[in-house]
């Protein structure tokens, strides 16, 4: 199968792949990035307040996906609270439950936290302390292991190591979302410019040099404070300014390329302009861009990271890595709020400069072509 898939790859690809192979520590970074992506992106399945299956009276459940009323158990609320001591008596009398691994939301108040919020992680507490709020005759109790807080809570009395998964799977979902629609902005801008030059170049890069120039921070900072923030403004905010990067570098591979022999002999063809940009530039343009785009997903993730900690970033509650740093900023006693913070950013940010040096790498052409 993988020599199927290697015929499948031109030998200029085949070297590219092997030098990105040959950098141990961006492949191994890569593989272990997409781990923790894919394990975040299914963060309901490992931290979730509600079971993930219910077999209750013959009948199976799945809460993870389904808001079933308490009257369904017994109760008469219209939602259903599965940590509930009754609740979790009355379905473990007729039936069972499968939690997840971590039996938190992001949004989940503990309120049978051994101290006063922001408590430290369950594994720093004696039993004694940490088995106060022992319900008799509930087996699933604080003692569980399954109900520790392996990581504290914050100030809110919400479980961090939950709220440090939801917060990477935005954080890289963000940071892909506003790279590829800037890319591909600035990728169209660079390559009108580049392909046409002349008065279009000059008009975009005036256009762009004012552009520059203007307080980005200031003027995101305002808007923020004006628009109630959520993710797509937030997106569209910040996509004002970030598809500059990638226009001078696509303008100057489209400037080089335009007076090509191929190029010129393409045009005597008759061959439309959208199709040589499309076909016969944009490849050669796509080797740099390429090389950009994972420090372009770094500049993200840090941009709303930043904007998170300055509190203009998503709505307030969200879970945030940016304000997991504001909250052991504010919180200097309980150290595992600002630590567990800065090594989930440290973590990810390292792991995506070794990708990018990887990339880098494989599309160096004193190393393809050797």
């Amino acid at each position: 199968m993988s020599d199927t898939k290697k015929m499948r790859l031109s030998p200029i690809n085949q070297r590219r792949l092997q030098n990105f192979k040959a950098n141990r520590r961006g492949y191994v970074s890569l593989w272990l990035f997409l781990f923790l992506f894919f394990l975040t992106l299914f963060s309901e399945f490992v931290a979730n307040e509600r079971p993930l299956l219910v077999s209750y009276k013959g009948e199976w459940l799945m809460p993870v996906f389904v808001d079933y009323p308490e009257e369904k158990f017994g109760g008469f609320l219209a939602t259903t609270d599965y940590r509930d001591p009754f609740t979790r008596e009355e379905i473990e009398d007729n039936g069972w439950m499968i939690w997840a691994a971590v039996r938190y939301s992001h949004d989940t108040i503990n309120k049978e936290i051994p101290r006063p919020a922001p408590s430290p992680p369950s594994w720093l507490l004696d039993k004694d302390e940490l088995c106060a709020n022992y319900e008799n005759g509930i087996n699933d109790s604080q003692c569980n292991l399954g109900n520790w807080n392996w990581l504290g809570t914050d100030d809110q009395g919400r479980d961090v190591l939950a709220r440090v998964m939801y917060g990477f799977r935005i954080s890289v979902l963000f940071g892909l979302v506003l790279t590829i629609f800037s890319s591909v902005i600035g990728i169209a801008a660079g390559a009108v410019q580049g392909y046409f030059g002349g008065l279009v170049d000059l008009i975009f890069q005036r256009f762009i040099e004012i552009w520059t120039s203007v307080p980005q921070l200031y003027l995101l900072l305002i808007i923020a404070s004006i628009i109630t923030p959520s993710f797509w403004i937030l997106l569209g905010i910040l996509l004002l300014f970030s598809w500059v990067s990638l226009v001078g570098v696509v303008r100057a591979e489209f400037l080089r390329g335009r007076n090509f022999e191929y190029i010129q002999a393409a045009r005597s063809l008759g061959v439309s302009n959208i199709v040589i940009m499309w076909r016969h530039l944009l490849p050669n343009a796509m080797v740099a861009t390429l090389t950009f785009m994972p420090f372009i997903l770094n500049g993200s993730i840090t941009t709303l990271t930043s904007l998170d900690f300055l509190g203009f970033g998503l709505p307030v509650g969200s879970p945030s890595l940016g304000e997991m740093l504001f909250q052991g900023k504010n919180n200097l006693h309980a150290p595992w709020l600002g630590l567990s913070g800065f090594i989930v950013i440290s973590v990810m940010l390292s792991l995506l400069i070794f990708v990018g040096e990887a990339v880098r790498d494989a599309f160096d052409p004193r190393k393809t072509f050797v």
